[in-house]
C-alpha cells in the first residue's frame, strides 16, 4: 500500500492560506482594506462586519474611506473601528468615515517583522503537527500489518518532503512580507 500525500498537502494548503490571510491583516504604510476584515459593529443587535454594510475604497495610497450604505451606521461604524485594534483613530464627516495610516517608525517596522516571525514560526509548527499527524498515521498502517517496513520507509520520506516544500512557502511569504514591511 503506497502513502497518498494529497490528502497532507491539501490540509498544508489550508495553513499556508490561514498564514496568509494573518499577515494581510499586518499593514506596512500602506491602506488595505483588510485591515477592517475582523471588525464588526452591531446592526440591529446582530454583530455585522463593516466591508458587509460600507463600500471601502482606497482615495490615495495611505488614506481608507468608508462609506456605510445606511447612513445611520456611521456612528456606529466609528465607535466600532475605535474600539478595534486597527490602531487609527477614525475622522467622520458626516458622510464618510477616513482612516489614514500614518507612515510607520523605524521601530514599529522592526515589531511588525518580529510579529511576521512570530506568525511564519507558528504556519511552520502547524505544518509539523501535520507532518505528525500523518507520520502517525502511517506508523498506525505499520503497526496493523497493511504496510511493509519499505512502504514505512517511502510514506515517511514523502511526507517530510512535502513538509519541506510548505517550509520553504512558509519561508519565502515571511521574507516577502518582511521586505515589503521594511520598504519606503
Amino acid at each position: 500500500m503506497k502513502y497518498d500525500t494529497k490528502e497532507l498537502e491539501a490540509k498544508m494548503q489550508k495553513t499556508i492560506a490561514a498564514y496568509e490571510n494573518n499577515l494581510a491583516d499586518i499593514r506596512a504604510s500602506q491602506a488595505n482594506a483588510s485591515v477592517l476584515n475582523r471588525v464588526t459593529f452591531e446592526y440591529y443587535g446582530s454583530p455585522t462586519p463593516i466591508k458587509d454594510m460600507a463600500g471601502i475604497t482606497l482615495s490615495d495610497a495611505r488614506t481608507l474611506v468608508i462609506t456605510p450604505y445606511d447612513a445611520s451606521t456611521l456612528k456606529a461604524i466609528e465607535k466600532a473601528i475605535l474600539v478595534s485594534d486597527v490602531g487609527i483613530t477614525p475622522q467622520n464627516d458626516g458622510k464618510v468615515i477616513r482612516l489614514t495610516f500614518p507612515q510607520l517608525t523605524e521601530e514599529r517596522r522592526r515589531e511588525l517583522v518580529k510579529q511576521v516571525q512570530k506568525m511564519g514560526e507558528d504556519a511552520k509548527v502547524a505544518l509539523r503537527n501535520e507532518r505528525r499527524t500523518a507520520n502517525d498515521f502511517v506508523k498506525k498502517q505499520k503497526k496493523d500489518n497493511l504496510m511493509t517496513e519499505d512502504e514505512v520507509t517511502a510514506a515517511e520520506k514523502a511526507i517530510q518532503d512535502v513538509t519541506d516544500k510548505f517550509v520553504k512557502m512558509v519561508d519565502t511569504i515571511t521574507a516577502a512580507k518582511e521586505k515589503e514591511v521594511m520598504a519606503i
